[in-house]
């Protein structure tokens, strides 16, 4: 899998996700076996990026390359500036977000809404194209809504602008993350562009990653929801298309390992006290598959101290292995 000069070592990219695709994560999914992972998306309005928030999102300091981040926006000139100044920090390819169902992205054009304006997206992806000497993508749905389905249209305009790669999630804005994706646009995508097309939605298993590549022939599979919690998923989809084979369940013992690895980059990256608050909705999805997870996620979501937050996971995720 290529994205313009950069060879990626397999064709399995975790998405882009706000509030979840942060630095520690994104390191953590490419140890755990992605080829790529692209950072949460920054706004290309930089009057903006003064916050502590934005200024973390734009730290790209010891990440694993390529290094890949996600602009938003709907200006033309506004979105070139933010993908050079993206590259001047540290970014090998820049993303641009057209696909984010969140009413606050759509009620002011950007994110998915663009894809109403077509005329709108070619001028955002030449500007952007034009600005920069690194790769760009993009990130797209199936179109706004179900009457109103042309991505293949808007992935068609960006292979015109220059586009590296597109990558497209079965769903409509409409749809939002209900029902269940469909991959016949992405499949006609696929047959009508020369460039990378990448697969996404719904795909949380090695059987449905390796159906996906196979109904829609993308280049590769992007994987959001499914890597919460479970970020070794690229690992397992990576053995199961090599081998045919399954990887063995993770032991308890293994998983409570891989969260408190987890925790101490996201203590020394968000600071104590931030860093044990974002902590929490990720020890709720490392354990959501777990026994009794109700009370143990009730019981350490209410600790205050990184000492307390990792006995309690090393008690409740060891206490599962010895009764197994």
């Amino acid at each position: 899998m290529k994205i313009g000069p950069h060879t990626l070592r397999n064709q399995l990219i975790l998405a882009p996700m706000a509030g979840v695709t942060d630095r520690p994560f994104r390191q953590l999914c490419r140890r755990l076996g992605a080829g790529l992972a692209v950072s949460e998306m920054v706004t290309a309005d930089t009057s903006l990026w003064g916050s502590k928030k934005s200024l973390r999102r734009l730290d790209h300091q010891g990440e694993t390359g390529p290094v890949a981040v996600q602009i938003v926006g709907t200006d033309p000139q506004k979105m070139a500036m933010a993908a050079r100044i993206n590259v001047d920090r540290g970014a090998d390819i820049i993303d641009i977000n057209m696909g984010c169902p969140a009413k606050k992205v759509c009620r002011v054009a950007a994110g998915s809404a663009l894809m109403r304006d077509e005329k709108l997206v070619g001028e955002i992806l030449q500007a952007t194209v034009g600005a920069v000497d690194v790769p760009v993508t993009l990130k797209i749905r199936t179109g706004w809504d179900h009457q109103q389905r042309n991505a293949v249209k808007i992935a068609s305009i960006a292979e015109q602008s220059g586009v590296a790669a597109v990558a497209i999630h079965g769903r409509t804005r409409a749809d939002r993350f209900t029902g269940e994706a469909e991959y016949d646009t992405i499949r006609a995508a696929k047959q009508q562009l020369s460039i990378p097309v990448i697969a996404n939605g719904d795909i949380d298993s090695p059987q449905k990653a390796k159906q996906v590549l196979a109904q829609t022939g993308a280049d590769a599979i992007m994987i959001g929801r499914a890597a919460q919690g479970r970020p070794w998923i690229f690992e397992e989809i990576h053995h199961y298309l090599q081998t045919g084979h399954l990887v063995p369940a993770r032991s308890s013992q293994w998983i409570c390992s891989i969260l408190l690895e987890h925790l101490e980059e996201l203590y020394r990256h968000y600071g104590t006290q931030h860093g044990v608050q974002i902590a929490r909705k990720h020890i709720g999805w490392y354990s959501r598959s777990q026994p009794n997870s109700a009370e143990f996620r009730k019981a350490v979501f209410l600790t205050e101290s990184p000492d307390a937050q990792q006995q309690m996971i090393r008690d409740y995720f060891l206490g599962q292995e010895q009764a197994a």
